[in-house]
């Protein structure tokens, strides 16, 4: 009797697991879609990620596929996945053609605005099964977005500029979701008039376009800065570092980060 019970048991937790919607091996490309599985509450359908920087505490425990730009293909089909991730920009484009070919379902998120994230948010919800909360997550992140453009809209945008790294220097282009960022605050990218993710620049290039603001990533950066008095953002002493680097994370915090930044170029002058 008691084996019968038994194998009743597990033939309906065996249903069960069957019956359960959405993709149940989940590999994600990139930490900002790492971290979107935690926010959807799925994180127990990831069985891999790709490393860049340190991560989150809750991901410690899943195999590496790799570093950023770095794939290991072999260690990722080893994993047999039934859904891939990707942000494109996380391999290069041999690597993108080579997944797209593996038969494997693949969702390719680079999202260029925070608008496009909430549908990103929502489209990976239904795919690993957590439809319910991607919709939710979505419909806060277009409601956050809505009022932070309300709340800080500016007569004439504050010009900024952005700095990825500084040797070489490096900056964000208008196609990125930080530029989108930055719109929202009432601010606009100097360079955003370029196509590139991440173009490189020059100091005169940035001279040339006088930002207000310079935004950088870390202190040594700011510092380097006060060699060119001329600029307006130097002058007015408004070099700040980014006041948080979820900013170049694109998941649900992203719109927490988002409004951090809003309130730091409030006070710009």
């Amino acid at each position: 009797m008691r084996r019968l019970l038994l194998a009743v048991l597990l033939l309906a937790a065996s249903l069960a697991q069957a019956a359960e919607p959405g993709a149940r091996r989940v590999v994600a490309l990139a930490p900002s879609l790492s971290e979107i599985m935690l926010e959807l509450e799925a994180a127990e359908r990831l069985v891999g990620v790709l490393d860049a920087g340190p991560r989150l505490p809750a991901l410690a425990h899943l195999p590496s596929l790799g570093r950023y730009g770095q794939l290991n293909l072999e260690a990722l089909l080893a994993l047999q996945p039934d859904l891939i991730l990707l942000w494109p920009d996380s391999v290069g484009p041999a690597m993108q053609a080579q997944l797209g070919s593996l038969g494997i379902p693949l969702i390719e998120a680079r999202p260029h605005s925070l608008d496009e994230l909430a549908g990103h948010l929502a489209s990976i919800g239904v795919a690993v099964g957590h439809a319910e909360q991607g919709e939710r997550l979505a419909m806060r992140m277009r409601e956050g977005v809505r009022a932070l453009a309300a709340r800080h809209a500016r007569a004439e945008p504050l010009a900024v500029f952005y700095q990825v790294w500084d040797r070489p220097m490096y900056t964000l282009g208008g196609r990125q979701i930080i530029s989108d960022a930055l719109r929202l605050c009432g601010a606009r990218n100097v360079f955003g008039d370029l196509d590139l993710p991440a173009p490189q620049v020059s100091v005169e290039s940035v001279l040339a376009r006088d930002p207000a603001v310079i935004l950088v990533g870390e202190p040594g950066q700011a510092a380097a800065w006060q060699d060119w008095p001329q600029l307006s953002a130097v002058r007015r002493g408004q070099v700040w570092e980014v006041p948080d680097e979820g900013i170049e994370r694109p998941s649900f915090q992203m719109l927490a980060a988002t409004e951090k930044l809003c309130k730091l170029l409030d006070t710009a002058r």
